[in-house]
């Protein structure tokens, strides 16, 4: 199965949460009581995110976070990236070295097919997408080939 950590969704929702305000600071206690995140948490997720350059920070009594660009300049990819590391749905997809069976392998560039569609996917998602609220029936279905576009 493929899932990402508690910390990459609730970046996600720390994200989303400043995206609907991007032009403001916000501190990370209103941050952890908007989004009923525990305050460590959120200071963690929060240094990660100025690491990776997606917020910035202002110290001081009036200081705080900001988005680093617009909501609709932050993709979901670079989100899962600065918290995760590289998006692969195998070893194989990050280095053929850390793959036992590498050197017969049949279907390395399926797997790297895969994982390239999965990365195009996550990349079309923006923090501005995830603030617009879906209604999605109970079932999705994504045809493949609508991912190569």
């Amino acid at each position: 199965m493929l899932r990402l950590s508690k910390l990459t969704d609730y970046a996600t929702v720390i994200l989303s949460y400043m995206a609907r305000d991007f032009i403001n600071l916000h501190a990370a206690v209103e941050i952890a009581e908007a989004t009923d995140i525990a305050l460590p948490t959120v200071a963690k997720i929060l240094k990660l995110l100025v690491n990776a350059q997606i917020v910035t920070s202002a110290r001081g009594a009036k200081g705080g976070y900001l988005l680093a660009r617009p909501p609709e300049k932050i993709t979901v990819a670079v989100i899962i990236y600065a918290l995760e590391g590289p998006i692969a749905i195998t070893e194989c997809s990050i280095s053929a070295d850390h793959c036992e069976q590498s050197n017969g392998c049949k279907i390395r560039a399926n797997w790297g097919l895969i994982n390239q569609t999965i990365y195009n996917a996550l990349e079309a998602i923006t923090l501005a997408d995830m603030i617009v609220p879906v209604a999605l029936p109970n079932e999705v279905h994504i045809p493949v080939a609508s991912l190569f576009r």
